[in-house]
């Protein structure tokens, strides 16, 4: 992700005090455990021009609950302070092609790739085509789109440890979903679900890999 940034001119800073975002404390019904990490991710961020995340559920978690997560701690500045943040904090694929105006980042990937759309992608995000029109502008890539409806893979966090005999069941039908796509690669905006959805390959011993949107965008001639 960095390097796709800072091959379109952007100034990209890492922060070494930033954490988890709290999701997972958070679904998992530990809002107190939650509280002190979006605290943390505010003030780290708090002056930065625009806060670009590679995973849509971390993007979802902050969009969505951030702002319930201040206003049930009653802290009235924490609320603010979020509300001034919302507006610029991004999903990777989102700030190139929304707030960038770009969707060709100069990408060179001779491969034929499918992409899974993530839930929160979808139903949270509304990312839409953004993802898919960013891989139909990478050179040499061959898309192969999924003949199914965009489903779920059955990650969840922890549903899938939880509930993992229904976790495996629903992943069953992504799978075969992206093996008849005959590609080479399957990608997406979130890790959870390509690590999910790799598993599973490699156990059927499948030559299909995972990688992140952002891994395909980076690559080039000579990159």
């Amino acid at each position: 992700m960095v390097r796709v940034l800072r091959r379109l001119g952007i100034d990209v800073r890492f922060d070494n005090r930033q954490t988890c975002c709290g999701q997972m404390h958070w679904n998992t019904g530990y809002a107190g455990g939650a509280l002190p990490l979006i605290r943390n991710f505010v003030h780290v961020f708090r002056d930065a021009e625009a806060v670009v995340i590679p995973s849509s559920s971390c993007t979802a978690m902050i969009r969505e609950y951030y702002g319930k997560a201040a206003h049930e701690a009653g802290d009235l500045t924490l609320t603010q302070d979020v509300e001034s943040l919302l507006p610029r904090v991004f999903e990777f694929s989102e700030f190139l092609v929304k707030k960038l105006a770009v969707d060709d980042v100069g990408a060179f990937f001779p491969h034929r790739v499918t992409y899974h759309a993530s839930c929160h992608s979808v139903r949270s995000l509304n990312l839409g085509d953004i993802p898919i029109r960013l891989l139909r502008n990478v050179r040499g890539l061959e898309y192969a789109a999924e003949q199914d409806p965009p489903a779920c893979c059955g990650f969840g966090g922890t549903f899938s440890i939880k509930n993992a005999d229904v976790s495996s069941a629903m992943l069953v039908p992504k799978i075969n979903s992206i093996l008849n796509t005959k590609a080479e690669i399957c990608t997406a905006v979130d890790n959870s679900c390509l690590m999910h959805i790799y598993g599973a390959l490699h156990r059927q011993r499948s030559l299909v890999k995972a990688m992140h949107l952002a891994e395909i965008l980076a690559s080039g001639e000579g990159a």
